[in-house]
């Protein structure tokens, strides 16, 4: 798995009619250091096992009408994060460098809060979200990871916490990012993350 460095959420650069998110800068040389910092995820009250590894092919969050396809999402040749394209279809991308929905460790799952001119982004509404909320990821071997939203938070791109969001942890987990406040630039001042753990709902 890979952990990200203590570097800012940094505002990929876009035409100017193009808003979006920019991308993480991954640290491999942190990858098999634990978190320093607690999750902000409840303990579960059952204990709740991992699923085998499968790629997402979409996700659900009934409460704010979400059902997107899935991209994988790799590195950008100066070594951020992909972010899906700025497009009428707009979708979510999983970053590929993350555990698979359902596996031990944080998945990293991002999405764009506006596209431009082709108006809101599949995460507009993802600051919305409130504990306990269901979200769905349908991976391609025909299962489901269901997961119980833990926490959201919005924070200044420049204080993103990366130990928190990307750092290990001993359970099934679920990162869900967009950005977030007034525009900066290119980009947007804030993130919004919701933090989710697995549920005892999947299989």
């Amino acid at each position: 798995m890979t952990s990200l460095s203590r570097r800012a959420f940094a505002t990929a650069a876009m035409a100017s009619l193009l808003v979006g998110c920019g991308g993480h800068r991954p640290d491999r040389a942190t990858a098999a250091r634990p978190r320093s910092t607690p999750s902000p995820a409840r303990p579960s009250a059952k204990t709740v096992h991992a699923l085998e590894r499968s790629v997402p092919v979409s996700l659900q969050i009934p409460a704010i009408g979400v059902d997107t396809p899935v991209m994988e999402l790799g590195l950008a040749p100066d070594g951020t994060v992909q972010v899906p394209p700025i497009a009428a279809d707009d979708r979510a991308g999983w970053y590929r460098h993350s555990p698979t929905p359902g596996r031990i460790g944080p998945s990293v799952i991002l999405g764009h809060v506006t596209v431009g001119a082709y108006g809101d982004g599949v995460f507009r509404g993802l600051a919305r979200l409130q504990p306990g909320e269901r979200i769905v990821a349908r991976l391609e071997n025909g299962t489901a990871a269901v997961f119980a939203v833990d926490a959201v938070r919005t924070v200044a791109q420049a204080d993103f916490p990366t130990d928190a969001v990307y750092g290990n942890v001993g359970r099934p987990e679920l990162r869900l990012i967009t950005c977030a406040g007034p525009r900066s630039g290119d980009g947007y001042r804030d993130s919004v993350i919701v933090f989710a753990a697995l549920s005892s709902d999947s299989p």
